[in-house]
């Protein structure tokens, strides 16, 4: 098998040995880093790994310039000028067809990060997500926005110990379940004890 695989490099010609060459080592690469992905290790740490710019509203700041993607590159450069000099196309046209096809496997890349960006919950509560939520009555709350009280309530998944206010007419005692109604500054529940 050795010697078949010999005589197979010998028979190409220079240019289809660099772009096996090309395919070959970066396709192995190109393995070993989604592996490395995939079992929890960050093989572009040093470089701007984009999940490192996830931000909160605006998906991933891109970076271009990173190992993977020039790994990526690389990889696709080279089955894709290995596919188009097989087929009897010419060097130019199997380089610039290697170059699109590197250039379209970076695109691909990033949009892929772009999306999976926002998927990305951020983890912050946001207050207004209280609203019609069921709660329970931690400290008392005094009637007609008198002062204020405090609530426990179920945001976003986790149990959240608010301050509130209240404009019904009576004190609520503690203990007694509340329903959110609005939003006071930003900040304050607004609830009230007819949760019907």
């Amino acid at each position: 098998m050795l010697l078949d695989i010999s005589s197979w490099w010998q028979g190409l010609q220079g240019f289809e040995k660099i772009l096996w060459g090309i395919a070959l080592i970066f396709s192995a690469l190109f393995l070993l880093q989604t592996l490395i992905s995939l079992f929890g290790g960050e093989g572009d740490a040093e470089s701007g790994n984009a999940d490192d710019y996830v931000g909160d509203d605006d998906g991933v700041n891109y970076q271009f310039f990173t190992i993977k993607n020039f790994v990526a590159f690389f990889t696709l450069f080279g089955w894709v000028g290995l596919a188009a000099y097989s087929s009897n196309m010419g060097k130019t046209v199997s380089i610039l067809l290697a170059l699109l096809g590197g250039a379209v496997m970076v695109f691909i890349m990033a949009l892929l990060f772009k999306n999976v960006g926002k998927l990305k919950e951020s983890g912050t509560m946001q207050i207004q997500n209280a609203v019609r939520q069921i709660g329970e009555t931690y400290l008392f709350i005094p009637a007609k926005r008198s002062g204020f009280g405090k609530v426990h309530v179920t945001v976003q998944g986790s149990l959240h110990e608010l301050q509130a206010m209240t404009d019904d007419e009576t004190d609520i005692s503690t203990g007694r379940p509340v329903k959110v109604v609005g939003i006071i500054n930003d900040n304050i529940l607004l609830v009230t004890a007819n949760i019907s």
